[in-house]
């Protein structure tokens, strides 16, 4: 691939084009807002200048409501040898193709599993999909060099090539992405109205809830609109286990002896399947979670102390697998959490000790 043009220029089409300016392509930019692609164009990721021909690929990057619109013009104008969307649906998108009439097989379904709860050009960087799964959905008609096309782009990006059915992949993202989506923003909603002492208290449990709940609004109704009976299927499941469970939790505030102890093993069993879905989910390179310790570190809200401890770590030679960061509510400190090896964590603990810092048990 030697030539890219990518239409739309938000977090994701910025974040491929950046990836692919820096391995050498000539990636060309286009945006309905002219000054989206131009600020794209100025972090690196290409030239808001038209292509003089057909280029190798091209990216369609718009909301999920225009991606067969912007695909079939793209297409009819012969703006390229092949054409990928990154829209986080795919059978939808395929099937209106499909009633416009275009040839597909120039075509592939793409989706990168990938993305922030912020948007735009100014939120993109190169490496957005490094060692992520890119999902490919091609059909017995897509041609072979489309394909090939696309697992380049998915190489130069550095993520991980899933080659799935469409319809398969919708039901897959409504579960794993859409789903948590909705039950992020609904948990996050009952912030709004609750007294300010109540939300002084939140800590790290409900920062992880709602982290994915500042996302686009106008974003998530696109994609939700466009995968809505995939989702509403979720959603009803959640439901039943969510009355289920309010049951159980009314039966231990007001029932007898009895029912108390059947409330309590319904609330434990959801709690247990809880655990059960939760080890299904990938660790570190796609595979089982790995059961690692937990070291918490204090630190304060100083310049370089991150990084002091970090180094620190180095030296000792301990790898940190994974780290998450509390902050203290009022105060200009907090705890950093430091996840590694169960066999290193008294290591650590003990060097760190040693080196000034202090440890919370």
């Amino acid at each position: 691939m030697r030539t890219a043009l990518v239409i739309g220029t938000g977090l994701i089409g910025t974040s491929a084009a950046l990836a692919l300016a820096g391995r050498g392509v000539r990636v060309h930019l286009v945006d309905h807002d002219a000054a989206q692609a131009r600020t794209a164009a100025a972090l690196g990721a290409g030239t808001d200048e038209a292509p003089e021909g057909p280029v190798d690929l091209a990216v369609v990057a718009v909301p999920p409501a225009h991606t067969a619109a912007a695909l079939a013009e793209a297409m009819k104008a012969g703006r390229a040898r092949g054409y990928l969307d990154v829209a986080s649906v795919k059978g939808g998108p395929r099937r209106e193709l499909e009633r416009l009439g275009v040839d597909l097989s120039a075509y592939i379904g793409t989706h990168p599993m990938s993305g922030k709860e912020t948007s735009g050009p100014l939120a993109a960087t190169a490496d957005l999909f490094e060692g992520r799964p890119w999902v490919l959905t091609p059909t017995p008609g897509t041609d072979t060099e489309v394909l090939n096309l696309a697992l380049e782009l998915v190489a130069l990006c550095r993520a991980v090539p899933v080659v799935m059915d469409a319809d398969a992949h919708d039901r897959a993202v409504a579960l794993v992405s859409h789903t948590p989506q909705l039950v992020s923003s609904l948990v996050a909603a009952r912030l709004e109205a609750a007294d300010d002492t109540a939300v002084r208290l939140c800590g790290q449990g409900i920062r992880d809830v709602t982290r994915i709940a500042a996302s686009d609004p106008r974003m998530w109704v696109d994609i939700l609109a466009a995968n809505p009976g995939p989702v509403a299927d979720v959603l009803a499941e959640v439901a039943a286990d969510l009355d289920e469970t309010v049951r159980a939790l009314r039966a231990l505030h007001t029932g007898d002896a009895t029912e108390r102890r059947g409330a309590a093993r319904g609330v434990e069993g959801v709690l247990r399947r809880g655990n059960a879905g939760r080890a299904r989910v990938p660790g570190k390179h796609g595979a089982a979670p790995a059961a690692y310790e937990t070291v918490a570190v204090l630190i304060s809200d100083q310049p370089g102390e991150l990084a002091r401890i970090f180094a620190d770590a180095g030296r000792i030679g301990v790898n940190i697998e994974d780290v998450r960061i509390e902050h203290a509510t009022g105060q200009q400190a907090g705890v950093v959490q430091l996840m590694v090896e169960p066999a290193a964590a008294q290591v650590l603990g003990a060097a760190l000790r040693e080196r000034g810092w202090a440890l919370r048990p």
